[in-house]
């Protein structure tokens, strides 16, 4: 009797140990299918600086008697809509950010003046009589001001030697109903204009027609102008057949003139179209032509593959079995990410492909993090007499190591996607899709790890084959480094002041390298025009200097861009000197086109600087409260100040070295704040733990043997970024090498940082200020036990 709820109480565990894997599996099953479904079905949405084209961000400016409120500036988002689609542009995009911001995308578009043809003209859409025909003076492209009549003088679409003199404005675009092209198929009298008005637009529309039609049939001045910004678009003449005074009538009327195609499309967009309600200002303008697309595309993808591969050889090296089974997690971590980016309709731009990838690095991390402690508890010393060493279980090991883990991955998580959220609400365009990618990046990789990564191993081990050797899975013994470190401890914390010495003499060396060379900021940060030039013959520094100087700007900043081509950095420049300085570069360099073109307004410049600022505030602040809530605040301000000081020392590289600090930048930078804090809590979970376990012992050495015991998955996890920001660096071309560059000098920072400043700084704030009431330590330990009774 006494023996059989021993038994039943056994069997009712089993089974509560057979359902768990089970839901587990299921869970992993079903979140594999649902990503494969849209990997599969989905295509990827790419952003301009991957499949080329021209993205531009107006901003609305007050008129006369018009507020640019955000009812204008939809009003006027309208209009633009009604321009682009009579583009013929495929897929293009359109939508309003703010009040008064209006964002353009047009895909495939490569010359910012075919766009700015037909979007940007701001001006009201007039209709004028024309009072006189006048001959137009060399180089006198226009004579827009207005005599005391109110008339003007604007050149003559049909006759360059002609100028036409104006009336007062008859009516405006307001008036405008529709205007579509035709073609005559039936006369072959070939491709028109129709316009319809609408109201007492068509009354007026008849009275002016009425009054040149009253011209002499040969008279120059039967015609009547159609004006948008100061440039007449079309000045049709009033046939015979109109009468005098009654004018065209029925609200329709057709232009005609021996249009081509194009031209009598881009006629009827652009009075269509209208007026825009309010002026608009370019204020930023990107065009990225398809070859660099695709250029990172490819590039991108190798660096992910190469990347892969090295980290899945070094993960299956150190932890053999669970090694080779976290790769196949990794494999459906980059499905899950891939997928989730796809079902949301996100964009994936370069920074994005960057993100994506050096997220599979960091998805390392949350399976390091378990094998670690899974390994030190299948190690850890059980002086049991009726269970030997050669038998520990495997599963339990495991079990205790996800368990144990669970915090720290939260937490280190946590603070990654601080930075990713940052990036999205402060950045604009490609860098917004950065924080995208990394943030679906990062929950993938808790699901890959914390499910996919469990149903297999715990999988494996259940194996009889397994169990019996339990030296292939990687959890039996220690590493090498391990083995060192235990047999000689590191006194960091117990000699605080030479490391944080040393640490300080960094950070002085990286000021020294801001005050001295200064930072180069990008052309977002201060305004201006970039415009990238590819050559088919390689063009040297100082050649491409000489020929931009002819083409009168001595002044602008000229570098070379890679496989020989040329950038130029201006603070002004128009679409018409680009070109003079593209024509310039042709005898060194051949063929030459334009890769890249950057053009932001000083106003957006001094905007983006600020938002910059407060983003890395903000990201501070953030880190800082999340850290002060899960941790000690003496802990949380070491973990702060340790990340501050890697920033100083990345945009301190940045300044020696003379590299540009734009927005993609920024995005690694951000990074930075995440990877850092996310070190560094690692190790203060672990000295967390054994503080609460163990109150005898002297902080410093509790600090001391956390690094001791954390250090391995820090290298181990460093490792693993490491091979995909190299490949990155060496493979993802000039538009991701700064970017890698940082990173890289971010992740070797923040590991020293971790173990160099953050811990013996949190040992000296712990000395000034020690935690009080100590009689809480029997609470904090039993708190802290697990099922079997021992000390996490």
């Amino acid at each position: 009797m006494s023996r059989t709820p021993r038994r039943t109480t056994r069997t009712a565990g089993a089974q509560h140990r057979s359902r768990a894997p089970l839901w587990r599996a299921l869970l992993a099953l079903v979140v594999v299918g649902v990503s494969l479904f849209f990997a599969l079905t989905t295509p990827a949405r790419l952003g301009l600086d991957l499949k080329g084209g021209t993205h531009i961000v107006l901003e609305t400016r007050d008129g006369p008697g018009v507020r640019a409120d955000q009812a204008a500036t939809d009003r006027a988002l309208e209009v633009l809509r009604q321009r682009v689609d009579a583009l013929g542009v495929a897929e293009p995009s359109l939508s309003r950010a703010g009040e008064n911001r209006i964002l353009v995308e047009l895909p495939g578009v490569q010359d910012p003046r075919e766009a700015a043809e037909v979007i940007g003209r701001t001006a009201q859409l007039t209709f004028h009589p024309v009072e006189e025909v006048t001959e137009r003076r060399p180089h006198d492209k226009a004579r827009p001001g207005k005599g005391e009549d109110g008339s003007r003088v604007l050149p003559d679409p049909d006759d360059k030697r002609a100028a036409l003199r104006l009336g007062p404005a008859a009516l405006t675009g307001e008036g405008v109903k529709n205007a579509e092209p035709q073609l005559d198929t039936a006369q072959g009298s070939g491709w028109s204009v129709t316009v319809d008005f609408r109201g007492g637009a068509a009354d007026k529309w008849a009275r002016l027609t009425g009054q040149a039609a009253c011209r002499p049939a040969d008279a120059p001045q039967r015609r009547v102008a159609i004006v948008l910004d100061d440039r007449i678009v079309s000045a049709p003449r009033i046939q015979d057949s109109v009468p005098c005074r009654t004018g065209i009538t029925g609200g329709s009327t057709q232009i005609t003139g021996g249009f081509g195609d194009d031209e009598a499309k881009e006629l009827a967009a652009l009075i269509k179209g209208g007026a825009l309600p309010v002026p608009v200002e370019v204020i930023e303008q990107q065009t990225v032509g398809p070859t660099l697309g695709a250029d990172a595309i490819r590039a991108s993808a190798q660096a992910a593959v190469i990347g892969l591969l090295f980290t899945a050889v070094f993960i299956t090296v150190v932890y053999r079995l669970l090694g080779a089974l976290a790769t196949l997690a990794l494999g459906a971590y980059g499905l899950i990410s891939y997928a989730a980016l796809v079902a949301l309709g996100a964009t994936l731009t370069l920074p994005g492909l960057a993100g994506f990838v050096l997220a599979i690095g960091m998805a390392v991390d949350a399976n390091v993090l378990v094998f670690e402690r899974a390994r030190e508890e299948y190690n850890r010393p059980r002086p049991r007499p009726d269970k030997p060493r050669q038998e520990r279980d495997l599963r339990r090991a495991l079990r205790t190591g996800f368990r144990q883990a669970y915090t720290a991955v939260i937490d280190s998580n946590v603070t990654t996607l601080l930075a990713a959220g940052l990036l999205f609400f402060f950045a604009t365009g490609p860098v917004k899709g950065f924080g995208v990618t990394l943030s679906l990046g990062v929950l993938a990789s808790m699901v890959s790890a914390m499910v996919i990564t469990r149903v297999l191993v715990e999988w494996a081990v259940r194996r009889s084959r397994v169990r019996r050797r339990p030296a292939l899975t990687g959890l039996a013994g220690s590493s090498r480094l391990r083995d060192r470190l235990t047999a000689r401890r590191p006194r960091l914390a117990r000699r605080p002041r030479r490391w944080l010495t040393v640490m300080a003499g960094l950070v002085l060396v990286a000021l020294a390298g801001i005050g001295l060379r200064g930072l180069e900021f990008g052309v977002e940060f201060t305004g201006g025009r970039m415009v990238e030039y590819s050559t088919s013959k390689a063009v040297d520094a100082d050649t491409a200097r000489r020929a931009v100087a002819d083409a009168g700007f001595p002044r602008a900043v000229v570098q070379e861009a890679g496989d020989g081509g040329v950038s130029v950095r201006t603070e002004k420049l128009t679409d018409a000197e680009r070109e003079r300085i593209r024509e310039g570069l042709e005898p060194a360099g051949g063929h030459v086109s334009v890769e890249r073109d950057e053009l932001v307004g000083p106003s957006l410049g001094s905007e983006l600087r600020r938002k910059a600022l407060i983003a890395l505030s903000i990201a501070v602040g953030a880190q800082l409260l999340y850290l002060s809530v899960r941790f000690r605040w003496t802990f949380a301000t070491a973990a702060v100040a340790a990340m501050a000081q890697d920033v100083l020392l990345v945009v301190g590289l940045f300044a020696w070295l003379g590299k540009p600090v734009d927005s993609v930048f920024l995005a690694a930078l951000l990074t930075v704040v995440g990877y850092s804090v996310n070190d560094t809590v690692v190790v203060l979970d672990r000295l967390r733990g054994m503080r609460r376990a163990d109150r005898a012992t002297p902080l410093p050495q509790l600090a001391d043997a956390a690094v001791a015991r954390t250090l391995p998955r820090t290298v181990n996890t460093g490792m693993g970024a490491l091979f995909i920001l190299v490949a990155l660096a060496l493979l993802g071309g000039d538009s991701l090498t700064d970017f890698s560059v940082a990173l890289l000098a971010g992740v070797v920072v923040g590991t020293a940082s971790t173990v160099l400043t953050a811990t013996p700084m949190a040992a000296v704030l712990e000395r000034w200020r020690p935690r009080p009431h100590p009689e809480r330590a029997d609470h904090d330990r039993h708190r802290d036990r697990d099922s079997s009774g021992a000390v996490v």
